[in-house]
């Protein structure tokens, strides 16, 4: 089960059954199955105090992922930044919509054993979030 939930924000403007089906369809892409995962959609505030006391980082951040997974079942907690998302989008000239669904997407393709830190990984990173973004009627 996909949920969405919010934390001290409004609820974005998200169509949750699509995006839910959109979600299923990247995992699928890459041999894996949805188990419970939360969206929770947060501020800058909440989403540093959750870096700050689970992972020791003292910065701002899109989205954190926690890893649930077992075998091909993803599973995770996703917080997401929607004020680091809408100033993304400001500072890559990105329709907020389409940053919030990389955002989004971003998260999934990480519970699907995609990394973005080390050499190259990054680029790998962007050309999944883009043929999952090419999926999707944004």
């Amino acid at each position: 089960m996909i949920s969405y939930q919010t934390d001290g924000v409004k609820m974005p403007d998200i169509k949750k059954k699509e995006t839910t089906a959109w979600i299923k369809e990247v995992a699928a892409g890459y041999g894996k199955r949805t188990g419970e995962i939360a969206y929770i959609f947060c501020s800058d505030d909440k989403i540093l105090e959750v870096n700050q006391q689970y992972l020791k980082h003292d910065y701002y951040t899109d989205i954190i992922t926690f890893d649930y997974c077992e075998g091909d079942r993803i599973s995770g907690d996703l917080f997401i930044s929607l004020d680091t998302v809408r100033t993304n989008a400001e500072q890559f000239r990105q329709p907020y919509n389409r940053e919030l669904h990389r955002v989004i997407i971003h998260g999934i393709l990480h519970l699907c054993g995609i990394n973005d830190k080390g050499p190259g990984e990054r680029e790998i990173m962007e050309a999944a979030e883009n043929k999952a973004l090419a999926l999707l009627a944004l």
